[in-house]
């Protein structure tokens, strides 16, 4: 599993939980490290074992951590970039959604090691019935995603019910119902760099 992965897992459980929450998984899932390092390459096994000592010291299932560090992701502002490069991908909600088709391949030029499932887009925007489809991803990425999802919609102040099927090796499927796109104001947003014009 690439380290970016491995240190936003590590990123997740130390800023939600603390310094010593992190230590105390990281001792128990044997790593023999205090830290990972962005740029390397962990067995997989590694990044799973992190997630069942994570589970089981803070007795919360494995994919309710993973839905929550897809929503941390998004709303922690130590990740600011992650969520500034998914503004970048559409104005509205639905156009953000579309938008995750190419998420695989912008990955890939950016990181080209980092392994991200294909995503696919399908139903009825004019209804707000849609149905993401996440393919040859990691296991549990579809939970992340959700989490991811859900705090998108309000970053956007879009109303959306979300319900998510894990079929298992990486694979899922995510259904959307756009109930209202502009529910709620939602989050600033500028395509400007923030830090512009700072002295």
């Amino acid at each position: 599993m690439h380290g970016l992965i491995n240190r936003s897992l590590e990123g997740f459980i130390r800023d939600t939980y603390g310094k010593n929450t992190w230590k105390d998984v990281a001792k128990a899932a044997d790593l023999g490290f205090d830290s990972f390092e962005s740029m390397l390459e962990y067995d997989d096994a590694l990044t799973y074992a992190v997630l069942d000592a994570a589970a089981a010291l803070l007795v919360k299932p494995r994919e309710t951590l993973l839905e929550d560090m897809g929503t941390y992701l998004v709303s922690n502002p130590k990740v600011e970039a992650l969520r500034r490069l998914l503004r970048f991908g559409g104005v509205t909600y639905i156009e953000f959604l579309h938008s995750l088709e190419d998420l695989h391949e912008r990955a890939k030029l950016a990181v080209p090691e980092l392994h991200l499932p294909q995503l696919h887009l399908s139903g009825q925007p004019q209804t707000g019935d849609l149905k993401l489809v996440c393919a040859g991803g990691y296991v549990g990425f579809g939970h992340v995603l959700l989490g991811l999802l859900r705090a998108m919609a309000d970053d956007y102040g879009a109303l959306v019910l979300l319900d998510g099927i894990d079929k298992g090796n990486g694979s899922g499927e995510i259904s959307i119902q756009l109930v209202e796109a502009s529910f709620a104001d939602g989050r600033d947003f500028s395509l400007a760099n923030p830090d512009a014009g700072a002295t």
